[in-house]
This record gives C-alpha cells, sequence and structure tokens, in this order.
C-alpha cells in the first residue's frame, strides 16, 4: 500500500487514544538515548518533525524553545496535554513535514523521531528539516530502515503489507534519503529489537 497523507490522517486518528499505552512504551528507551545523542542545549531552537503525542516532550531540557509539528490534529491533541509538564517552551503547529513550515537556516537542531518511516516521502521530510537548521546545526534520527544495499527480503515486503495499512513502512533505505543532501552522517547506532531500529546523528554541512 502506498502511504498517504489521507490515510496517515485516518490511522493515526485511530492510534491516537492507545498509542502511548501500547506501542510508544516499546519506543521509550530509543528516545531517551535519541535526545542524549543529539544533546540540545539551553538557548537553542529545536524543531520537533512528526511530533505526535508528544512522547519526546518531557525529554527536552529547560531553557530550550522547541517547535512541534505533527499532520494529525488527534495526535497533537494528545501533545498539548504534556506541556504543562514539559520544561522547554514548545509551540505546537498542524502541518505536512513533508514541507518547510518554519524559517530557514533558524533551528540549531532537529528531531526525527519515528516519523521518516511514517511520512509519505522520508526523503522530502528529511530534506525540509535541513533546511530548516542553520549551517552546523544537527539531527537526530531514531527509525526502523532496510539496511542500504539490500534488497527487501520477500518476507519483509508481505509483512509491509500489513503495516503500511497500521502507518509504517518496513522497506525505507536511509541512504536513499540522504542521497544528494547537505548532511554527514557523525554517528549512527543499534537501538531497540537488536538493531531493527538505529540511532543517527546528522550535521549540515
Amino acid at each position: 500500500m502506498k502511504m498517504t497523507n489521507t490515510w496517515n490522517r485516518f490511522i493515526y486518528r485511530l492510534w491516537a487514544p492507545v498509542y502511548d499505552s501500547t506501542v510508544d512504551t516499546l519506543f521509550a528507551p530509543g528516545r531517551k538515548r535519541a535526545f542524549e545523542v543529539l544533546d540540545p542545549h539551553p538557548g537553542e531552537l529545536v524543531l520537533l518533525a512528526g511530533v505526535g503525542t508528544g512522547a519526546d516532550l518531557p525529554l527536552l531540557p529547560a531553557g530550550v524553545d522547541a517547535i512541534g509539528i505533527d499532520l494529525s490534529p488527534d495526535m497533537l491533541a494528545k501533545a498539548r496535554a504534556k506541556l504543562p509538564a514539559c520544561r522547554a517552551n514548545v509551540r505546537l503547529l498542524q502541518g505536512d513535514a513533508q514541507a518547510l513550515l518554519v524559517a530557514e537556516d533558524s533551528c540549531d537542531a532537529a528531531i526525527l523521531n519515528l516519523i521518516l518511516s511514517v511520512i509519505p516521502d522520508g526523503r522530502a521530510c528529511l530534506q525540509s528539516a535541513l533546511r530548516a537548521l542553520k549551517s552546523g546545526g544537527r539531527i537526530v534520527i531514531f527509525d526502523k530502515f532496510q539496511p542500504d544495499g539490500e534488497e527487501p527480503s520477500i518476507i519483509r515486503r508481505w509483512l509491509n503489507i500489513f503495516s503500511t495499512l497500521l502507518g509504517t513502512d518496513l522497506t525505507r533505505r536511509f541512504g536513499d534519503m540522504l542521497q544528494e543532501s547537505s548532511a554527514r552522517v557523525i554517528c549512527t547506532e543499534p537501538s531497540i529489537l537488536g538493531g531493527v531500529y538505529r540511532i543517527i546523528l546528522l550535521q549540515k554541512g
């Protein structure tokens, strides 16, 4: 199934009431480690593309300004409920993270946790986040990817038929998204599920 914004709005309306208490419990260690790798500092402006239910918001340190973007109004409603417990100054926007929704060259860092495998065009999302960054800005990514240079197995392609119905793609390769970009990989490390999920730190050139 080809993923679309229309389908994602529908499926994440269904996910919104149960997301935090079900699948996101699996992701908590990866989210925490992603923040350790990014190390956001007070005074920085941080972009959260695909902020979802706001599971990353409590991890933001005091003194950080953040802009969280998500396509789903239902997921954003859950994120807004977390704002009183958030130490950072956060503004939430409903919109499509495949497009540049903040000023170009305005952000110090970006967090792309569990968005590049969900959004219809992961490369467009990554490129928009890079355009939002100042020179030398950094992006942390926590997500699952098909290994670069490998084609998905028959089993993975079969499973992907069902996973895309649930709102995520199992067959995307990060290297394809990074092609012709201005970013370089600073570090990459395996994360949850035996390294199926990875944490990647990029820096804008």
